[in-house]
Formats: structure tokens, C-alpha cells, sequence
């Protein structure tokens, strides 16, 4: 599935006051096993347009495998589809000084410019479980207040933000609950190499609920005490 091109256009327009570069649509089929929300492209990405396809996407399909899933059974996009950057300064082997573009986290307002297009996937994508990878995405969709350290590897049930509409800046709950599973940023462990067990363990899990929709498909809890929370 692909978002549409007025869509894809909108999701440029909106983001171009600000420091980003290219544009990378979704992929995957629409009828997958998994939606995986990511946070936002790298340089990899921006070049050949392929999802997850750079350092953290080799990761990620490493994790995937663990849990039975290739990229093919997968729909998977970011809260943003542009890649943000830092200009740094960087010295050479030759002791030459010059300045290149970093990845960085993308911005609350970069995040509100392209979530017609997240809104978009969630709504049309006919995916049983969602995968939120990292803080960014667990966040827009489950707000603010929720983070991966604390939440990766428990299955969630409830309404997702959206936003209000294409003039507002503010988000809404979706009538519909939908089925989440967060997980940390397969780049996470670049930085936080011990993640990776905790990594594999939600994966264990995730093998778990894909060979067995039916251990969440009635669910109606998103924490151990069994009652939602508030949104």
C-alpha cells in the first residue's frame, strides 16, 4: 500500500519550513502482519527511499527474524517521513575541518507536519498489531506521557492521537482501539548496547502474539492491573 500523492505532497509542504531533507513513503502490504512505526528516516533512507534500510534497518530485520517476521509480512513507516538534521563540524584525517549533516530527533512541530500521513496509514493499513519502535512513535500515538523504558514488550489496547483536523496544531483520540505493541529503536543499541537482551525478549513475545493472534485479539487490557488507562 502506498499513501496517495495529494497526501505525500500536503506531508512536503507542510514540513518545509523546517530543517529536513527528502521523503520517504511507507511500504509494505495492506494487509500485513505487523505496522511498524518508526521515528523518522536517516540518510540511507532519503537516498534510495527504502524504510529501515540503513544501520538501524539491518538491526531491525535481524529483530524481525527473531520474531518470525520478514520484511515482506511488514508495513512499516515513521511519524515523519523527512530526515531530520544538525549541521556538526568534523575534522578530517588530514586535519581539515568541514561540516556535514547529522541525524537528529525530529521536533514536535515536524512530527505535527506529517501526521496526515501517520493518520492516514493507521486508519487505511488493515494491520492486527501495531509496533511502535522507540519513544517517537509510542508517543504519538499513545501521548506523551508514556515511554518505552517503561512500556516496551507489554500488549496495549485503546484509542491512538490523531489530529484534529488538517488547520488545527492539537491531537484527538480515534473512536477505534487498536493493538499495540512498543518496542525500542533498533538504534537503541548503538548507544545502549545492553538493550539488546531486553530487545530479544519483546521479540520472543512478539513471535509469540504473531503465531497466535488470538492471544490479543480479544484484548482489553494495555497494563498488568487490567484497567485502561486514562486518555
Amino acid at each position: 500500500m502506498r499513501i496517495p500523492e495529494w497526501l505525500a505532497e500536503l506531508g512536503r509542504k507542510r514540513i518545509s519550513p523546517y530543517p529536513v531533507e527528502g521523503f520517504v513513503y511507507g511500504a509494505g502490504p495492506e494487509k500485513p502482519k505487523l505496522l511498524l512505526v518508526g521515528e523518522a528516516p536517516g540518510e540511507t533512507e532519503i537516498h534510495n527511499g527504502i524504510p529501515f534500510s540503513g544501520r538501524a534497518g539491518n538491526e531491525l530485520m535481524k529483530f524481525l527474524e527473531r520474531a518470525g517476521v520478514s520484511r515482506e509480512d511488514a508495513y512499516i513507516t515513521s511519524a515523519v517521513r523527512s530526515r531530520p538534521y544538525k549541521w556538526r563540524e568534523k575534522r578530517t584525517r588530514a586535519g581539515e575541518t568541514v561540516r556535514r549533516k547529522y541525524n537528529r530527533a525530529p521536533s514536535s512541530a515536524e512530527i505535527l507536519a506529517h501526521a496526515p500521513l501517520l493518520d492516514y496509514e493507521i486508519e487505511h493499513v488493515q494491520s492486527p498489531l501495531i509496533v511502535t519502535l522507540g519513544n517517537i512513535g509510542l508517543k504519538r500515538l499513545c501521548g506523551p506521557d508514556l515511554k518505552v523504558s517503561e512500556a516496551h514488550g507489554r500488549l496495549m489496547k485503546q484509542p491512538v492521537k490523531r489530529l484534529k483536523s488538517l488547520e488545527s496544531s492539537e491531537y484527538e483520540w480515534t473512536d477505534k482501539e487498536y493493538v499495540i505493541f512498543p518496542t525500542f529503536h533498533p538504534a537503541s543499541i548503538f548507544y545502549n548496547r545492553q538493550l539488546l537482551e531486553l530487545i530479544h525478549e519483546d521479540m520472543d513475545k512478539l513471535e509469540r502474539l504473531v503465531q497466535h493472534p488470538d492471544l490479543y485479539a480479544n484484548a482489553a487490557v494495555n497494563d498488568e492491573t487490567g484497567e485502561h488507562k486514562n486518555h
